[in-house]
């Protein structure tokens, strides 16, 4: 049978239609750059945009034990004061990454500094990944199900009923000390002689941000995988999409537990008291890039997209916060500038990873002040892009 050239043509067509839709994912030593006019964004606009972050580098101390001395270490008991690393951070860097391309760059990229809170974001997704496996059947278990008996986390009363999404969530209301740390001894509420007398919610019924409580979340995940949470993270997501080897997920100097017959260190879900997630910008936007794409790298399904569409969605007890650490922007309340469906990995610094699914947007910002800088930075690069 013979075609016709028209036909043919149609079928080439359709081909290059095919191709220009499968989306780009970085090598892991190249990940290509795009211009402006490349890109179709508006040169001038983005260069505006990043005229302005320059100006909001946060003004807290660069070293990151002195800035805590001078923020939760004045207003929090210390018990311990810091127990794990930190480390002196770089000024205000960032990436800005459209339709999977990188479009801009600032500051010192390279910089491995503390991500504080986005490691709870690394944290739930590990959690994922046991959950993907079949190691936890169901969010709504109760966490004391899955405990050995030598693990009392959740033998109290009032602990029984915590699931793991109570935990995902900060919503558990787990009461207890872990790692010298009393749960109430983190943004402790109310006047201080009532600190250790707090009051006690149903689990699930009570949004707390809480970092006690997601490292009870980090070493009820080490009892279920019982293999360190970083060789997880490293062996089934850093190292498939092409992350360095520069990153390094740190607990602290007393998280240590026997599994085994093997040492292994409990990490933390972010830097309150040291510790957490120490990374550069180029391997927080590939982590970034993974939820983009709704989990996939190249031809791989990493995250199942179930746990993505549990991750997004909100909680009961707070509207504006899914998994930890997905930051919700439900009814365009935190980020105004932005699509109500785009999601922010925050962490204390500021650091963040901002995904806008809708823009095909990616931007991964270190070190910008406690403002609205960031919220008026994304609203300028969406209309660079010529969006509204």
């Amino acid at each position: 049978m013979r075609l016709s050239i028209g036909f043919l043509l149609l079928l080439a067509a359709a081909a290059q239609v095919t191709w220009a839709a499968e989306p780009y994912f970085p090598e892991r030593f190249d990940w290509q750059r795009r211009t402006a006019q490349q890109s179709g964004i508006d040169a001038a606009a983005l260069d505006e945009a990043l005229r302005f972050v320059a100006a909001h580098d946060n003004p807290a101390p660069r070293d990151q034990a002195l800035s805590w001395a001078q923020s939760f270490g004045a207003k929090e008991p210390h018990f311990g004061g810091l127990i794990g690393p930190t480390k002196t951070r770089a000024a205000l860097n960032g990436l800005v990454v459209h339709r999977g391309y990188i479009v801009a760059e600032w500051g010192d990229t390279n910089s491995v500094d503390m991500a504080h809170s986005v490691t709870k974001s690394f944290l739930s997704t590990v959690v994922g990944l046991a959950w993907q496996q079949g190691l936890i059947r169901d969010v709504n278990d109760k966490v004391a199900s899955y405990m050995p008996p030598d693990v009392d986390l959740f033998e109290a009363e009032h602990n029984q009923p915590i699931s793991w999404d109570h935990l995902l969530r900060q919503t558990s209301d787990w009461q207890g000390t872990l790692w010298g740390k009393p749960d109430w001894a983190d943004r402790p509420e109310g006047k201080p002689d009532q600190w250790a007398q707090r009051q006690l919610h149903p689990p699930g019924t009570h949004y707390k941000y809480n970092d006690v409580r997601v490292n009870v979340l980090a070493l009820a995940a080490l009892q279920v995988l019982r293999r360190p949470l970083p060789e997880v993270l490293r062996e089934q997501v850093m190292n498939p999409i092409g992350a360095s080897n520069s990153w390094r997920w740190q607990g602290y100097d007393n998280s240590w537990v026997m599994l085994d017959g093997q040492p292994m260190q409990s990490v933390s879900g972010g830097g309150h008291w040291g510790g957490g997630m120490f990374i550069n910008a180029w391997d927080m936007a590939r982590f970034g890039y993974l939820f983009l794409r709704d989990g996939r790298w190249g031809q791989r399904q990493i995250v199942d997209p179930r746990w993505i569409r549990m991750a997004r969605q909100p909680g009961v007890a707070n509207d504006e916060y899914g998994y930890a650490n997905w930051f919700l922007n439900t009814g365009r309340k935190a980020m105004p500038a932005a699509p109500e469906t785009s999601v922010t990995f925050l962490g204390n610094g500021q650091n963040i990873i901002y995904i806008d699914q809708e823009n095909d947007l990616l931007i991964v910002m270190r070190w910008i002040d406690n403002g609205p800088a960031f919220n008026q930075f994304v609203g300028q690069v969406i209309k660079a892009l010529g969006k509204r």
